[in-house]
């Protein structure tokens, strides 16, 4: 079990393109448990056996159940915000994705955590779009669970 500590960077909302090129830290660990996976099936209508059938994705390619794709992807948000405080944002919203990629398949029981990274910030109406790479890693993964390009805004 790893015990590198949470870290994370605050900011005002105009202080933001300051950090673009900057590290801004890492997450705290996450368990992503069956439950988790099994309400977002039920959420996503996505009900294949490899999320939701314990018994056979044991005997599958996996050696036991995974976390669908879009679940980890989902998660980025609520990790994103305990790495990047933004002080003076009224409101901050997902704007979209540039890329997302899947390198290896989170089990489910893992515990995860995300670094991310600010690639660039700049002023839009009302405030700020900026531009992260997150990198989710599991602790039991060789590989990161998922990275993505994430693109928000914070309106003053």
């Amino acid at each position: 079990m790893s015990t590198t500590q949470r870290t994370s960077t605050t900011v005002t909302v105009g202080g933001l393109a300051g950090l673009a090129g900057a590290g801004l830290g890492t997450s705290d660990w996450r368990e992503v448990t069956q439950e988790d996976v099994d309400l977002f099936a039920r959420a996503t209508g996505d009900h294949q056996w490899i999320h939701v059938d314990a018994e056979r994705a044991a005997k599958g390619p996996f050696g036991g159940t995974i976390a669908h794709g879009h679940l980890t992807l989902s998660l980025i948000p609520v990790l994103l915000a305990e790495i990047l405080v933004v002080e003076g944002a009224s409101l901050g919203i997902n704007y979209g994705m540039n890329r997302v990629r899947f390198p290896a398949p989170l089990r489910v029981g893992s515990r995860i955590r995300a670094t991310a990274a600010l690639t660039s910030a700049e002023q839009v109406p009302g405030g700020v779009q900026a531009v992260a790479t997150v990198t989710v890693t599991a602790e039991d993964a060789p590989r990161p669970v998922c990275v993505a390009e994430v693109v928000f805004r914070y309106l003053e």
